[in-house]
């Protein structure tokens, strides 16, 4: 005798109070961390330059009575920037979103999807364009043994290795040229992880890691042990495969590390490494990284379309505030 089962009596839905999707964290981008957003009226426009070289000079002199006071002066030229136009859209045809199921907004997936590309370009972009050799004042290269000059042992030796005093040379190496201590070390996550498993970092904290007692390292700690504002790490990953292919995965910013200078807030007759200009008098209020979602019609084709946009350009200020090291680990 047939009789029904419990599949019969449930026929399976969409669930409306859940959905997956591997969304990153964005504070694993840090393009906008390191270089501060300057949002800006034109798409291109100069700004001044001070050479520091005057400023750190003693010009002042013994001064005789009636005599005239010792003159100096300063040299001052410009830089120019340029807001490339970055963008991605999605679109969702009426009849997608009139049959979409109450769990799956095609609008809200559109838009984290733009904004997720956006983010990955914009890091890839800044990673491509500062974190390489042959830009920053001070290029150091990783070396399994035998360091040369502009060599140390990679940090993930951690008999051999020295993370705090080469960084520290670093800061040494910036503010004894230029006057200005670097605040802000900028990290892919495997330099982070090889930073807080190494010996003479762990040792800084409650007398030294022991299997009683492990230390661990934070973020504000590892600051704290070089001397430095904050410690940023980059976690953002790409798939670089085609669409179609099997998905290939990778840190973006991989294994290198910058130190660098960082102005508490852009402003006039400021240091700074780098800025990222963000053509804000075009696209209007923009977000912190410099983008705008919005949506537009197609009556023709009955769809609508989710775009996110941005015109920046990632800009080098100095190169002297800059310290990079290459291949900084295994």
């Amino acid at each position: 005798m047939p009789q029904p089962t419990v599949s019969s009596f449930h026929i399976d839905a969409a669930l409306t109070n859940i959905s997956l999707a591997l969304l990153q964290n964005p504070q694993s981008f840090i393009a906008s961390r390191v270089f501060q957003n300057v949002p800006v009226q034109k798409q291109s426009d100069k700004y001044f330059t001070f050479d520091r070289s005057y400023f750190n000079r003693n010009g002042a002199k013994k001064r005789a009575a009636g005599a005239r006071v010792s003159e100096v002066g300063y040299a001052l030229s410009s830089d120019s920037y340029f807001c490339e136009e970055f963008g991605v859209s999605i679109p969702i045809p009426d009849q997608v979103r009139a049959n979409s199921d109450a769990s799956n907004d095609p609008a809200r997936a559109a838009a984290e999807l733009a904004t997720h590309q956006m983010l990955i370009s914009k890091e890839n972009d800044f990673a491509s364009s500062f974190f390489t050799t042959g830009l920053w004042a001070t290029d150091i290269t990783g070396v399994a043994s035998s360091p040369s000059a502009g060599q140390v042992i990679r940090w993930s030796d951690t008999t051999s290795g020295d993370p705090i005093g080469n960084i520290r040379t670093g800061v040494d190496t910036i503010l004894g040229s230029t006057g200005v201590k670097p605040n802000v070390l900028a990290i892919g996550r495997q330099v982070y992880s090889a930073l807080v498993n190494h010996p003479s970092i762990l040792g800084r904290f409650n007398g030294g890691a022991t299997t009683a007692q492990p230390s661990i390292a934070s973020l504000n700690l590892l600051a704290q042990i070089f001397e430095l504002d904050e410690v940023v790490v980059g976690e953002a990953i790409q798939n670089t495969a085609a669409e179609g292919d099997t998905a290939a995965h990778s840190f973006i910013l991989g294994k290198k590390a910058l130190l660098t200078y960082r102005p508490a807030a852009p402003g006039i007759m400021t240091p700074a490494a780098g800025y990222t200009f963000s053509w804000a008098g075009y696209l209007g209020g923009t977000n912190e990284y410099g983008f705008v979602i919005d949506t537009k019609r197609r009556d023709e084709e009955d769809t609508d379309v989710i775009r996110a946009r941005a015109h920046y350009d990632h800009k080098l200020v100095s190169s002297s505030l800059g310290y990079f090291f290459d291949a900084i680990v295994a």
